[in-house]
């Protein structure tokens, strides 16, 4: 063959594919040792591995990364942060900001309803400031910690009920225009004032909610200038029993010096409120 063009040999031919595989088989050597390398956190001894992932580093990798040059000086691989689980932090977010609240009404300003006037009726608008709370830790609880569960017609029993943080010493009279008539007040030790009220009702259901019609057959207030942040025990004698057969729904609750159930730091919080059936026969 003529031209500038030169006829390889089978020799020359053969030699080529003899350094073409040699050059494979050392490119996939590097390649192991540096899969190994990643995998146990370090490279061998005398081996250099050119790219290193973050996440082996943040494992305790060493390794240079970069090109060598003619100096010896090698780059290093920029530091990077990295969470509590080993991950790449991620960048910081930004929260929308919440729609401000829809708040319907504070006040009795554009209420249609006649004010209240401090006695009991309904379809009014009550003005009066909701005072004060207290700290989770002192507001008020309270259990009714005995009562019978059956009792005859007619027939005198009691009820035990137990208050904590709950000084008795303010009840303003609902005859004489006290209903909701006095904000919330706490004592010196940040405890509410009021009291606590017993009453019970005939239902006529065990599983749907009763008509508040009726009303009670039995009510009791309690202020008996005692309570505190320990827990007491109080004694509510029912006199004249219960009316008639059925069941029975007797209950206890805290109330300010004005009948409100006393305000709670937290939502979560369980009223001063309890509640016992009673069958009577």
């Amino acid at each position: 063959m003529t031209g500038n063009y030169r006829t390889s040999t089978p020799a020359s031919a053969a030699h080529r594919r003899r350094m073409l595989a040699g050059l494979t088989v050392g490119l996939l050597s590097v390649s192991a040792a540096a899969v190994v390398a990643v995998k146990v956190g370090s490279a061998p001894e005398g081996a250099q591995v050119k790219t290193i992932s973050a996440y082996s580093r943040s494992a305790g990798a060493s390794a240079n990364a970069g090109h060598t040059g003619h100096t010896g000086a090698q780059a290093k691989t920029p530091a990077v942060n990295y969470d509590a689980v080993g991950g790449a932090t991620p960048a910081p977010t930004v929260a929308a900001s919440a729609p401000p609240l829809d708040i319907l009404a504070n006040n009795c300003d554009n209420s249609k309803l006649q004010l209240h006037d401090g006695f009991q009726a309904g379809n009014r608008c009550v003005t009066t400031e909701f005072g004060e709370v207290g700290e989770n830790a002192k507001n008020p609880t309270l259990i009714i910690s005995s009562a019978p569960r059956r009792v005859r017609v007619g027939q005198a029993f009691q009820i035990k009920v137990s208050t904590r943080n709950l000084v008795r010493d303010r009840f303003l009279a609902a005859a004489q225009g006290g209903y909701y008539k006095e904000s919330s007040l706490l004592n010196a030790e940040s405890l509410q004032r009021g009291h606590f009220h017993t009453a019970c009702r005939m239902l006529e259901s065990n599983t749907l909610a009763p008509d508040p019609t009726p009303g009670s057959v039995f009510f009791k207030a309690t202020e008996d200038k005692k309570g505190g942040s320990r827990p007491d025990v109080v004694t509510v004698d029912v006199p004249a029993g219960l009316p008639s057969r059925g069941l029975a729904e007797c209950a206890a609750w805290a109330g300010d010096g004005s009948h409100r159930i006393p305000m709670m730091e937290s939502v979560q919080a369980i009223p001063a409120f309890d509640t016992v059936r009673i069958w009577v026969r």
